[in-house]
């Protein structure tokens, strides 16, 4: 089938024809503006928002447009104050507007596939909340989207509009359980040229690990592990100790037919043993996602409160929001700060908020910055005597295991200190984990777990790992080396890329605004076998151009500096640069 249906963001030519079709429909058919000489209609936020553009071939059909957050203004700021409209002060809030379609077009799915390629594109940079406004003869149409009307109309010539709001992810169900069929059927039809994916994943988290598929996710052309450098996960660059590698292969046969210990004991016990910690305060598990699913599920409700930090690991906003659907709140690091969380302010927000639960990732991933256990240890100590904590740990063996605060869980109700083997000890694979609580709730959560929760080759190698931190020491003082030589290397392609070492095994790498976004960035580095993860999803303080870099070895890491300049040269789909126009060009006619 053709594809002769495109979607694409706007190009400089495109935005001679937007200019010229808003002069066309806003002021000769709608009235809202007065017809000028030059019969075009330029916009305030020319050269700062994106235009989608839907065309068939050479005509272009119809085009919407979107402001994000960190622009800090919006089109509605003409018409309504912050204290009037209190969801515009919201630091996740992109704004919807201008959807406008040839009159020719109208009656096709062209208005409805713009609106759903803005969902995307929204999505694909973290947004979580939509403001837009519709004409009010076109409220139906809006409101079978899943807007709804925040209460609040303006009137800008002729033309009245209906402020509508909504957020991401209800947005996003409601287009897929209402429009499967048709999204299905375009799918097929549209040559899709956003940097987002069509569709997103079926269980709507933005996981890593997109590298495995380039590998081969049947197992059947494993040889392509060889070629492919997967820096878009955090699986350590490092083998595993050679005692984990002596375990495994001392009697493979038996080890692949025998059940495991039921409840991991040994695997417990040597935990206990290496961190001198009470043996009942320790829950085993197979990865720390399998901890936060089973302990978040039992823990919270759909009317419990939570407070992520922002940005954060996504699997927490995704347990949270999409599998329990809690009251999430968000507590913002900044890039002006040097995403330090800021314990004092935290604390604050904590004190007032009556929060259930609040989660601290230290190391923080994907910021890489740490906090240091005496600060977090008063936090938790001056907090609500109600809210607990869950502070994962699964890259402190990069700073200092000594930073940890399984201590304080062991005696503190409030505090669950969840830990990985997988990261630190090179056994992503094995899936091996633990949680360290008050032996209360270590007992309430192991009566909870199924049987044999880890496999008997995770417990062996596990355990063989917790026996020599002398080797893993070495690896992980090796690992701030090779992320130095990473940060150079790539520091010096362009003097506008942005280098951000974390204190793990990853950095992350801010993109000039000239440049190619982080989606586009990513894709182009694919191209060379080389795998990087997008941020972009997962915070839009991340502004869709900010990568997150995983260390490999030396000659990994020269693999991903080549192919870092090459996707910051390669050609790519023409966005209009940012044109300065006068106030006088603004008066001559400007769409609301």
């Amino acid at each position: 089938m053709t594809r002769d249906l495109q979607l694409r963001t706007a190009t400089v030519e495109d935005l001679e024809w937007i200019h010229e079709l808003r002069h066309r429909v806003y002021a000769h058919e709608l009235g809202q503006h007065t017809p000028n000489p030059a019969g075009k209609l330029h916009d305030g936020l020319d050269g700062d928002n994106t235009y989608v553009v839907a065309a068939r071939g050479s005509t272009r059909i119809g085009f919407v447009s979107l402001t994000p957050p960190w622009l800090r203004r919006f089109a509605l700021d003409k018409y309504l104050s912050r204290e009037e409209l209190p969801l515009l002060a919201e630091q996740d809030l992109f704004e919807v507007r201008i959807l406008t379609v040839e009159p020719r077009w109208r009656s096709t799915a062209a208005a409805p596939l713009l609106m759903y390629a803005a969902l995307r594109w929204i999505a694909s940079r973290g947004g979580r909340r939509i403001v837009a406004m519709g004409r009010t003869e076109l409220l139906p149409m809006y409101l079978a989207a899943g807007l709804q009307p925040v209460g609040r109309t303006v009137r800008s010539g002729a033309v009245t509009f209906e402020v509508l709001s909504g957020g991401v992810d209800e947005l996003a169900r409601a287009t897929t359980d209402r429009y499967r069929t048709m999204l299905e059927r375009l799918r097929a039809q549209v040559d899709w040229r956003l940097d987002v994916p069509f569709a997103p994943r079926p269980d709507g988290c933005e996981h890593g690990g997109v590298s495995f598929a380039a590998i081969g996710t049947d197992f059947n052309s494993l040889h392509r592990r060889h070629e492919v450098v997967a820096a878009d996960v955090l699986d350590a660059w490092f083998p595993p100790a050679p005692g984990v590698r002596a375990a495994l292969a001392d009697d493979p046969d038996w080890v692949a037919r025998t059940s495991p210990p039921t409840g991991a004991e040994g695997l417990l016990a040597e935990k206990a043993r290496a961190r001198a910690l009470p043996m009942g305060s320790l829950v085993p598990g197979a990865g720390s996602s399998d901890l936060i699913f089973r302990a978040f599920v039992q823990w919270l409700t759909p009317q419990s409160r939570v407070l992520l930090l922002d940005p954060g690991y996504g699997e927490y906003a995704h347990v949270t929001e999409k599998v329990i659907g809690c009251r999430v709140d968000r507590f913002r690091l900044r890039r002006e700060d040097g995403w330090r969380l800021d314990t004092g302010r935290l604390s604050a927000v904590v004190t007032h908020g009556r929060y259930d639960l609040v989660v601290v990732v230290n190391p923080n991933n994907p910021t890489g910055r740490h906090t240091p256990a005496v600060d977090l240890r008063s936090l938790i100590t001056a907090s609500p005597a109600r809210t607990r904590w869950w502070v994962d740990e699964a890259y402190l063996g990069y700073v200092d295991m000594d930073e940890s605060l399984a201590g304080l869980a062991v005696t503190d109700p409030r505090v669950v200190v969840c830990s990985s083997l997988s990261k630190m000890y090179a056994l992503s694979g094995m899936r091996a984990a633990y949680l360290v609580a008050e032996p209360d709730t270590g007992a309430e959560l192991r009566r909870r777990t199924p049987p044999w929760p880890v496999s008997l080759p995770a417990q062996l190698a596990a355990v063989a790992a917790l026996r020599d931190p002398t080797y893993y020491e070495g690896c992980w003082r090796r690992t701030h080396a090779l992320r130095r030589q990473l940060a150079d290397g790539l520091a010096g392609l362009d003097e506008a890329v942005v280098v951000e070492e974390a204190v793990a095994n990853w950095l992350t790498v801010t993109l000039p605004s000239h440049g190619p976004s982080a989606a586009q960035l990513v894709e182009n580095c694919r191209r060379s076998n080389v795998y990087l993860r997008d941020l972009s999803p997962l915070s839009c303080a991340y502004q869709g151009r900010t990568v997150r870099i995983a260390v490999r070895d030396a000659a990994g890491n020269a693999r991903m500096v080549s192919a870092f300049r090459d996707a910051l040269d390669a050609p790519r789909p023409g966005r209009a640069p940012i044109v300065p126009m006068s106030r006088s060009t603004y008066a001559s006619g400007t769409t609301g």
